[in-house]
């Protein structure tokens, strides 16, 4: 199978993948053949119908469905593997072209893990630190907030990502924040009006808010590694120990590897409080 890779400026990479039709008709006459095996026609035994009536009858559309469903996954998994590329989201699919009796083409756009450079961040952190540990006589001690802190490091360091990631957590907000409104019993418009805000203006907040998300979670996790912050089997322990109920203590335990992804990033954002 042949492919290219074309990688955008944000870290955006875009496989062109072609499917030769050799491949394609080995796969068509493997489902058809499957699928004369449990063939019903009038006339013929259960799977005893001719091969030739049976490409007359069978739906050519959800053949060609059915092979790339076969076909498209290992392409992708093949093209992945053949470019040494680590991806960490799930592809967008676009196909392309399938021609009867040529090559079928789509491309699949995703991304890897972008580059954090964390810049000066432990300088700056330990700055604002100091001013509020500052004690000035008849105020009280104001220590930093966290929002603070936060705003502090994504202003110090340096990371592009990628288009195709913010728009997949820009399209996971909305649709939580429309889940939402539907919850309080309200339709869209009558939010829109309430927030005094148009659909165009929640695509951009949100777009903005899943921008500062993705960047915090990759610098978080930079951070965790550069200083070497881990999360043990006993914190993990304890975590669902004292869950508030049950049902949370279940979701918890079913979902270890998240609560252990949580629990590393509140013992980084302590560090950099502590700096």
């Amino acid at each position: 199978m042949e492919n290219k890779v074309a990688r955008e400026e944000d870290g955006t990479i875009i496989l062109s993948i072609a499917i030769p039709q050799g491949l394609i008709k080995k796969t068509v006459n493997e489902i058809i053949e499957e699928t004369a095996k449990s063939a019903s026609i009038p006339g013929f035994r259960k799977g005893k119908a001719p091969r030739k009536l049976i490409e007359q009858k069978v739906d050519k559309e959800k053949i060609k469905e059915e092979v790339l469903k076969k076909l498209l996954p290992q392409a992708y998994a093949d093209a992945v593997k053949n470019n040494d590329i680590k991806p960490i989201i799930n592809p967008r699919i676009h196909v392309e072209k399938l021609e009867d009796g040529g090559i079928w083409t789509f491309t699949a756009t995703t991304c890897e893990a972008p580059q954090v450079d964390l810049g000066k961040y432990k300088e700056e952190l330990k700055t604002l630190n100091a001013k509020g540990k500052i004690i000035i006589p008849g105020k009280d001690q104001k220590q930093t907030s966290i929002e603070e802190i936060i705003r502090t490091l994504l202003e110090n360091i340096e990371i592009k990502v990628s288009r195709i990631i913010v728009e997949q957590e820009t399209e996971r907000l909305l649709a939580q924040t429309l889940d939402e409104i539907k919850r309080l019993g309200i339709t869209l418009d009558q939010y829109l009006v309430s927030t005094r805000k148009t659909v165009d203006d929640l695509k951009r907040d949100y777009g903005k808010k899943a921008l500062d998300d993705i960047r915090l979670e990759f610098a978080l996790a930079k951070i965790a590694e550069v200083e070497k912050i881990t999360v043990s089997e006993s914190e993990i322990d304890d975590a669902i120990k004292n869950a508030k109920d049950e049902n949370e203590r279940k979701s918890l335990k079913d979902n270890k590897y998240l609560l252990a992804g949580v629990l590393r990033q509140q013992k980084t954002l302590d560090f950099l409080r502590n700096l």
